[in-house]
Protein backbone atom coordinates (compact mmCIF):
# COMPACT_ATOMS: atom_id res chain seq x y z
CA UNK A 1 0.00 0.00 0.00
CA UNK A 2 1.50 3.43 -0.78
CA UNK A 3 2.29 5.31 1.97
CA UNK A 4 0.20 9.24 2.04
CA UNK A 5 2.73 11.75 1.63
CA UNK A 6 3.43 14.23 4.82
CA UNK A 7 1.43 17.29 5.10
CA UNK A 8 4.45 19.71 4.25
CA UNK A 9 4.27 17.75 0.95
CA UNK A 10 1.33 17.86 -0.19
CA UNK A 11 0.74 21.76 0.64
CA UNK A 12 4.37 21.97 -1.97
CA UNK A 13 2.92 19.49 -4.72
CA UNK A 14 -1.20 19.22 -4.72
CA UNK A 15 -3.20 20.65 -7.34
CA UNK A 16 -0.41 21.76 -9.52
CA UNK A 17 1.02 20.62 -13.21
CA UNK A 18 -2.15 18.94 -14.72
CA UNK A 19 -1.73 17.97 -18.10
CA UNK A 20 -4.22 19.00 -20.41
CA UNK A 21 -6.04 15.95 -21.84
CA UNK A 22 -7.10 17.73 -25.17
CA UNK A 23 -2.95 18.26 -26.08
CA UNK A 24 -1.40 15.25 -25.04
CA UNK A 25 2.45 15.70 -24.81
CA UNK A 26 2.30 19.64 -24.37
CA UNK A 27 4.53 21.60 -21.76
CA UNK A 28 3.12 21.79 -18.18
CA UNK A 29 3.62 24.71 -16.26
CA UNK A 30 5.07 23.91 -13.03
CA UNK A 31 2.57 26.13 -11.08
CA UNK A 32 -0.52 26.31 -11.90
CA UNK A 33 -1.33 29.66 -13.76
CA UNK A 34 -4.02 32.05 -13.68
CA UNK A 35 -7.01 31.71 -15.83
CA UNK A 36 -8.12 35.25 -16.31
CA UNK A 37 -11.54 33.94 -18.26
CA UNK A 38 -15.12 34.44 -17.93
CA UNK A 39 -15.69 31.84 -19.98
CA UNK A 40 -14.70 28.19 -21.76
CA UNK A 41 -15.17 27.45 -25.48
CA UNK A 42 -14.42 23.76 -27.26
CA UNK A 43 -14.31 22.80 -30.08
CA UNK A 44 -17.65 21.42 -30.74
CA UNK A 45 -21.41 22.65 -29.20
CA UNK A 46 -21.67 18.79 -28.14
CA UNK A 47 -18.79 19.11 -26.39
CA UNK A 48 -20.01 22.35 -24.35
CA UNK A 49 -23.27 20.70 -23.85
CA UNK A 50 -21.81 17.82 -22.17
CA UNK A 51 -19.00 19.96 -20.01
CA UNK A 52 -22.32 22.07 -18.88
CA UNK A 53 -24.22 19.10 -18.10
CA UNK A 54 -21.96 17.96 -16.17
CA UNK A 55 -21.39 14.65 -17.59
CA UNK A 56 -17.37 15.10 -19.15
CA UNK A 57 -15.37 16.99 -16.89
CA UNK A 58 -14.30 20.28 -17.94
CA UNK A 59 -14.74 24.22 -17.88
CA UNK A 60 -17.42 26.50 -18.86
CA UNK A 61 -18.54 29.55 -16.94
CA UNK A 62 -16.35 31.05 -14.41
CA UNK A 63 -19.30 31.04 -11.67
CA UNK A 64 -19.39 27.66 -11.61
CA UNK A 65 -15.44 27.28 -11.99
CA UNK A 66 -11.85 28.07 -12.73
CA UNK A 67 -8.81 25.76 -13.43
CA UNK A 68 -6.68 28.08 -10.78
CA UNK A 69 -9.72 27.89 -8.45
CA UNK A 70 -9.80 24.35 -8.98
CA UNK A 71 -5.79 23.78 -8.07
CA UNK A 72 -6.68 25.50 -4.85
CA UNK A 73 -9.68 23.85 -4.07
CA UNK A 74 -7.66 20.23 -4.62
CA UNK A 75 -4.99 21.33 -2.93
CA UNK A 76 -7.56 21.87 0.38
CA UNK A 77 -8.81 18.73 0.13
CA UNK A 78 -6.06 17.13 0.04
CA UNK A 79 -4.97 19.12 2.89
CA UNK A 80 -8.26 18.15 5.18
CA UNK A 81 -8.58 14.93 3.70
CA UNK A 82 -11.86 15.73 1.92
CA UNK A 83 -13.94 14.66 -0.47
CA UNK A 84 -14.36 18.45 -2.19
CA UNK A 85 -13.84 21.99 -1.39
CA UNK A 86 -14.88 25.54 -2.18
CA UNK A 87 -12.91 28.81 -2.70
CA UNK A 88 -14.98 31.31 -1.52
CA UNK A 89 -14.51 35.42 -1.99
CA UNK A 90 -14.21 35.54 2.26
CA UNK A 91 -14.11 33.41 5.21
CA UNK A 92 -17.61 34.77 5.96
CA UNK A 93 -18.80 33.50 2.87
CA UNK A 94 -17.64 30.10 3.68
CA UNK A 95 -19.11 29.92 6.48
CA UNK A 96 -22.22 31.16 5.09
CA UNK A 97 -22.22 28.53 2.49
CA UNK A 98 -21.23 25.97 4.47
CA UNK A 99 -24.90 26.56 7.10
CA UNK A 100 -26.57 26.57 3.93
CA UNK A 101 -25.11 23.20 2.32
CA UNK A 102 -25.70 21.86 6.06
CA UNK A 103 -29.55 23.30 6.81
CA UNK A 104 -30.90 22.31 3.02
CA UNK A 105 -32.41 18.87 3.95
CA UNK A 106 -32.00 19.43 7.90
CA UNK A 107 -33.81 21.30 10.86
CA UNK A 108 -33.58 24.75 9.99
CA UNK A 109 -31.84 25.35 13.70
CA UNK A 110 -28.27 25.84 14.35
CA UNK A 111 -26.80 24.85 17.42
CA UNK A 112 -23.25 27.21 18.05
CA UNK A 113 -20.67 27.52 20.41
CA UNK A 114 -21.21 30.45 22.60
CA UNK A 115 -17.27 31.10 22.03
CA UNK A 116 -16.78 32.31 18.75
CA UNK A 117 -15.69 34.95 15.84
CA UNK A 118 -17.87 38.25 16.51
CA UNK A 119 -18.67 38.58 13.10
CA UNK A 120 -19.83 34.86 12.97
CA UNK A 121 -22.45 35.66 15.94
CA UNK A 122 -23.38 38.61 13.97
CA UNK A 123 -24.32 36.40 10.44
CA UNK A 124 -26.13 33.75 12.78
CA UNK A 125 -27.97 36.84 14.86
CA UNK A 126 -28.81 39.45 12.02
CA UNK A 127 -28.81 36.99 8.91
CA UNK A 128 -30.02 33.71 9.86
CA UNK A 129 -32.83 34.53 12.74
CA UNK A 130 -34.24 37.21 10.71
CA UNK A 131 -34.88 34.27 7.30
CA UNK A 132 -36.85 31.69 10.46
CA UNK A 133 -33.34 29.60 11.41
CA UNK A 134 -33.60 28.93 14.71
CA UNK A 135 -30.31 29.70 15.86
CA UNK A 136 -29.41 28.50 20.09
CA UNK A 137 -26.04 28.41 22.04
CA UNK A 138 -23.73 26.05 24.26
CA UNK A 139 -20.09 26.28 26.13
CA UNK A 140 -18.80 23.87 23.29
CA UNK A 141 -16.30 23.15 25.60
CA UNK A 142 -18.89 21.49 28.50
CA UNK A 143 -19.69 18.47 26.81
CA UNK A 144 -22.58 17.60 29.14
CA UNK A 145 -23.72 20.72 28.21
CA UNK A 146 -23.54 20.20 24.44
CA UNK A 147 -25.27 16.56 24.86
CA UNK A 148 -28.19 17.98 26.47
CA UNK A 149 -29.16 21.00 24.20
CA UNK A 150 -28.31 18.55 21.16
CA UNK A 151 -31.59 16.40 22.51
CA UNK A 152 -33.35 19.21 23.71
CA UNK A 153 -33.27 21.47 20.61
CA UNK A 154 -32.64 18.88 17.78
CA UNK A 155 -30.58 21.42 15.43
CA UNK A 156 -29.56 21.01 12.35
CA UNK A 157 -26.62 21.82 12.40
CA UNK A 158 -23.47 22.21 15.01
CA UNK A 159 -21.07 25.21 14.73
CA UNK A 160 -18.05 25.66 16.36
CA UNK A 161 -14.40 26.61 16.13
CA UNK A 162 -11.46 24.38 16.48
CA UNK A 163 -9.68 26.88 18.60
CA UNK A 164 -12.17 29.76 19.84
CA UNK A 165 -11.25 33.79 18.68
CA UNK A 166 -10.10 35.01 20.95
CA UNK A 167 -10.08 33.01 24.34
CA UNK A 168 -8.69 29.85 22.83
CA UNK A 169 -11.07 27.19 23.91
CA UNK A 170 -11.09 24.15 22.43
CA UNK A 171 -14.15 21.34 22.23
CA UNK A 172 -13.50 17.68 21.75
CA UNK A 173 -14.75 17.75 18.15
CA UNK A 174 -14.28 13.94 17.91
CA UNK A 175 -16.83 13.63 21.00
CA UNK A 176 -19.45 15.96 19.56
CA UNK A 177 -19.06 14.81 15.96
CA UNK A 178 -20.35 11.42 17.50
CA UNK A 179 -23.19 13.13 19.23
CA UNK A 180 -23.88 14.90 15.83
CA UNK A 181 -23.92 11.89 14.27
CA UNK A 182 -26.49 10.00 16.23
CA UNK A 183 -28.72 13.28 16.41
CA UNK A 184 -28.73 13.91 12.43
CA UNK A 185 -27.04 16.66 12.63
CA UNK A 186 -24.18 18.32 10.54
CA UNK A 187 -20.71 19.28 12.36
CA UNK A 188 -19.29 22.71 10.78
CA UNK A 189 -15.61 23.24 12.40
CA UNK A 190 -13.88 26.52 11.58
CA UNK A 191 -10.22 25.89 11.58
CA UNK A 192 -8.66 29.11 10.88
CA UNK A 193 -6.96 29.38 14.15
CA UNK A 194 -5.56 25.84 14.12
CA UNK A 195 -4.90 24.86 10.36
CA UNK A 196 -4.63 21.42 8.77
CA UNK A 197 -0.99 21.31 10.53
CA UNK A 198 -2.36 21.05 13.93
CA UNK A 199 -5.72 19.57 13.52
CA UNK A 200 -7.65 17.97 10.60
CA UNK A 201 -11.88 17.90 12.13
CA UNK A 202 -12.74 15.75 9.34
CA UNK A 203 -10.63 13.10 10.54
CA UNK A 204 -12.37 13.52 13.87
CA UNK A 205 -16.08 13.04 12.82
CA UNK A 206 -16.99 16.47 11.41
CA UNK A 207 -18.80 17.28 8.34
CA UNK A 208 -17.55 20.77 6.91
CA UNK A 209 -14.61 22.40 7.75
CA UNK A 210 -14.03 26.21 7.03
CA UNK A 211 -11.07 28.42 6.85
CA UNK A 212 -10.34 31.86 6.43
CA UNK A 213 -7.79 31.26 3.44
CA UNK A 214 -6.92 35.63 4.00
CA UNK A 215 -5.34 33.93 7.53
CA UNK A 216 -2.60 31.15 7.70
CA UNK A 217 -3.05 29.81 5.04
CA UNK A 218 -2.04 32.20 2.68
CA UNK A 219 0.05 34.01 5.22
CA UNK A 220 1.23 37.39 3.65
CA UNK A 221 -2.10 39.83 4.34
CA UNK A 222 -2.37 39.77 0.40
CA UNK A 223 -5.73 37.63 -0.21
CA UNK A 224 -9.50 37.76 0.96
CA UNK A 225 -10.99 34.47 0.38
CA UNK A 226 -12.33 31.28 2.55
CA UNK A 227 -12.33 27.96 2.01
CA UNK A 228 -14.46 25.14 2.52
CA UNK A 229 -13.65 21.34 2.29
CA UNK A 230 -16.74 18.80 3.11
CA UNK A 231 -17.20 15.30 3.68
CA UNK A 232 -18.67 12.64 0.73
CA UNK A 233 -22.31 13.99 1.96
CA UNK A 234 -21.91 17.57 1.50
CA UNK A 235 -19.52 18.39 -0.92
CA UNK A 236 -21.69 18.39 -3.82
CA UNK A 237 -24.60 20.25 -2.49
CA UNK A 238 -21.92 22.69 -1.38
CA UNK A 239 -20.72 22.71 -5.01
CA UNK A 240 -24.63 23.23 -6.39
CA UNK A 241 -25.04 26.44 -4.22
CA UNK A 242 -21.83 27.52 -5.41
CA UNK A 243 -22.88 27.09 -9.10
CA UNK A 244 -26.46 29.00 -8.38
CA UNK A 245 -25.05 32.11 -6.15
CA UNK A 246 -21.39 32.70 -7.33
CA UNK A 247 -19.55 32.59 -4.14
CA UNK A 248 -16.32 31.60 -5.68
CA UNK A 249 -12.77 33.53 -5.27
CA UNK A 250 -11.12 34.54 -8.25
CA UNK A 251 -8.26 33.48 -10.18
CA UNK A 252 -5.73 36.10 -9.55
CA UNK A 253 -6.73 35.60 -5.74
CA UNK A 254 -6.83 31.77 -5.72
CA UNK A 255 -3.17 32.07 -7.35
CA UNK A 256 -1.85 33.82 -4.28
CA UNK A 257 -3.55 31.68 -1.74
CA UNK A 258 -2.57 28.87 -2.88
CA UNK A 259 1.71 30.19 -3.57
CA UNK A 260 0.86 30.80 0.16
CA UNK A 261 -0.43 27.23 1.06
CA UNK A 262 2.99 25.97 -0.21
CA UNK A 263 5.26 27.80 2.92
CA UNK A 264 2.21 27.37 5.33
CA UNK A 265 3.62 24.09 7.18
CA UNK A 266 6.98 26.13 7.71
CA UNK A 267 5.96 29.34 8.48
CA UNK A 268 3.13 27.88 11.65
CA UNK A 269 5.63 26.15 12.56
CA UNK A 270 7.63 29.04 13.38
CA UNK A 271 5.22 31.31 14.50
CA UNK A 272 4.14 28.81 16.77
CA UNK A 273 7.60 27.73 18.18
CA UNK A 274 7.64 32.10 18.36
CA UNK A 275 4.20 32.25 20.53
CA UNK A 276 5.42 29.98 23.23
CA UNK A 277 8.14 32.41 23.70
CA UNK A 278 6.00 35.53 23.63
CA UNK A 279 3.17 33.44 25.87
CA UNK A 280 5.85 32.45 28.58
CA UNK A 281 7.56 36.14 28.53
CA UNK A 282 4.16 37.35 29.24
CA UNK A 283 2.94 35.00 31.88
CA UNK A 284 5.95 36.86 34.28
CA UNK A 285 5.87 40.63 33.04
CA UNK A 286 4.13 43.00 36.37
CA UNK A 287 1.64 44.55 33.64
CA UNK A 288 0.02 40.89 32.28
CA UNK A 289 -3.01 39.74 34.52
CA UNK A 290 -3.73 36.94 32.56
CA UNK A 291 -2.30 34.54 29.65
CA UNK A 292 -4.48 32.90 27.24
CA UNK A 293 -2.28 30.19 25.36
CA UNK A 294 -2.74 26.40 24.36
CA UNK A 295 0.28 24.81 26.07
CA UNK A 296 -0.03 26.19 29.73
CA UNK A 297 -0.57 23.08 31.78
CA UNK A 298 -3.71 24.71 33.60
CA UNK A 299 -5.48 25.50 30.38
CA UNK A 300 -9.35 24.41 30.92
CA UNK A 301 -9.35 22.24 28.22
CA UNK A 302 -5.71 20.70 28.28
CA UNK A 303 -6.95 17.41 28.29
CA UNK A 304 -8.61 17.92 25.03
CA UNK A 305 -5.96 19.61 23.17
CA UNK A 306 -3.43 17.31 24.41
CA UNK A 307 -5.34 14.61 22.92
CA UNK A 308 -7.00 16.22 19.36
CA UNK A 309 -3.72 18.42 18.42
CA UNK A 310 -0.36 17.67 16.68
CA UNK A 311 2.18 17.42 19.35
CA UNK A 312 4.40 20.40 20.22
CA UNK A 313 2.68 22.62 18.33
CA UNK A 314 0.36 24.80 20.15
CA UNK A 315 -0.77 27.65 17.45
CA UNK A 316 0.38 31.05 17.27
CA UNK A 317 -1.95 33.01 19.07
CA UNK A 318 -1.33 34.48 22.61
CA UNK A 319 -4.08 36.06 24.20
CA UNK A 320 -3.48 38.42 26.97
CA UNK A 321 -5.21 40.80 29.69
CA UNK A 322 -3.34 44.03 30.39
CA UNK A 323 -3.61 44.45 34.35
CA UNK A 324 -6.36 47.30 35.67
CA UNK A 325 -6.18 48.29 32.13
CA UNK A 326 -8.90 50.75 30.37
CA UNK A 327 -9.48 51.37 26.37
CA UNK A 328 -7.05 54.43 26.32
CA UNK A 329 -4.26 51.66 28.06
CA UNK A 330 -5.03 49.07 25.40
CA UNK A 331 -4.80 52.00 22.89
CA UNK A 332 -1.36 53.62 24.58
CA UNK A 333 0.25 49.68 24.73
CA UNK A 334 -0.51 49.18 20.60
CA UNK A 335 0.43 52.78 19.65
CA UNK A 336 4.18 52.16 21.32
CA UNK A 337 4.70 49.02 19.21
CA UNK A 338 6.77 49.49 16.30
CA UNK A 339 7.66 45.45 14.64
CA UNK A 340 4.07 43.74 15.93
CA UNK A 341 1.75 45.42 13.38
CA UNK A 342 -1.56 46.65 14.42
CA UNK A 343 -3.84 45.04 12.02
CA UNK A 344 -7.54 43.51 12.18
CA UNK A 345 -6.22 40.68 10.78
CA UNK A 346 -4.01 37.42 11.96
CA UNK A 347 -1.43 34.79 10.30
CA UNK A 348 0.58 36.95 8.56
CA UNK A 349 4.35 36.28 8.39
CA UNK A 350 4.31 39.38 10.36
CA UNK A 351 3.31 39.86 13.75
CA UNK A 352 0.06 41.63 14.50
CA UNK A 353 -1.72 43.13 17.37
CA UNK A 354 -5.88 43.27 18.00
CA UNK A 355 -8.27 44.50 20.49
CA UNK A 356 -11.37 42.86 20.18
CA UNK A 357 -13.38 45.29 21.83
CA UNK A 358 -12.99 48.00 18.65
CA UNK A 359 -12.38 45.26 16.00
CA UNK A 360 -13.30 41.72 15.92
CA UNK A 361 -16.12 41.85 18.37
CA UNK A 362 -16.57 45.29 18.19
CA UNK A 363 -20.36 44.55 17.47
CA UNK A 364 -21.01 42.80 20.85
CA UNK A 365 -22.53 44.98 23.99
CA UNK A 366 -20.10 45.29 26.83
CA UNK A 367 -22.31 42.82 28.46
CA UNK A 368 -22.12 40.41 25.64
CA UNK A 369 -17.92 40.32 25.81
CA UNK A 370 -17.82 40.34 29.43
CA UNK A 371 -20.08 36.98 29.39
CA UNK A 372 -17.65 35.50 26.89
CA UNK A 373 -14.47 36.75 29.05
CA UNK A 374 -13.35 39.52 26.32
CA UNK A 375 -12.34 42.26 29.01
CA UNK A 376 -11.73 45.89 28.32
CA UNK A 377 -7.92 44.94 28.95
CA UNK A 378 -8.16 42.06 26.83
CA UNK A 379 -5.74 41.73 23.63
CA UNK A 380 -4.87 39.12 21.05
CA UNK A 381 -1.52 38.76 19.03
CA UNK A 382 -1.06 36.23 16.58
CA UNK A 383 2.76 35.97 16.17
CA UNK A 384 4.50 36.32 13.03
CA UNK A 385 7.78 34.47 12.24
CA UNK A 386 10.52 37.78 12.70
CA UNK A 387 13.22 37.31 15.24
CA UNK A 388 12.12 36.08 18.74
CA UNK A 389 14.59 38.53 20.31
CA UNK A 390 12.71 41.43 18.19
CA UNK A 391 8.88 40.87 19.09
CA UNK A 392 10.13 40.01 22.76
CA UNK A 393 12.37 43.56 23.35
CA UNK A 394 9.25 45.52 21.15
CA UNK A 395 6.72 43.87 23.43
CA UNK A 396 8.65 44.96 26.42
CA UNK A 397 9.41 48.00 25.62
CA UNK A 398 5.70 49.17 24.39
CA UNK A 399 4.68 47.48 28.30
CA UNK A 400 6.94 49.70 30.16
CA UNK A 401 4.84 52.80 31.92
CA UNK A 402 5.26 55.98 31.46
Amino acid sequence: MEKEMKIETKAVHCGDRKQDPARPGAFVPVTTPIYAAASFLYESTAQLDRVLGREEPGYCYARYDNPTSAALEELITDLEGGAGSLACSSGMMAIQVALQAALLDRRKSILAANALYGATVSMLNKIFEPFGVEVNYVDICDFAAVQERIERFKPGCVLMETISNPLLRVGEIDRIAELCQAAGAALIVDNTFATPLLVRPLALGANIVVHSATKFLSGHGDVMGGLITSDAAHAEIVRSIARTVGPGLGPFESYLAMRGIKTFALRVERQCNNACRVATFLATHPRVQRVHYLANPHHPDAAAIHRLLTAGLWGAIVTFELKDAAKEDVFRFMDRLNVVVRATSLGDVHSTVLYPVIASHRDMSPKQRERMGILEGTVRLCIGIEGIEDILADLDQALQPE
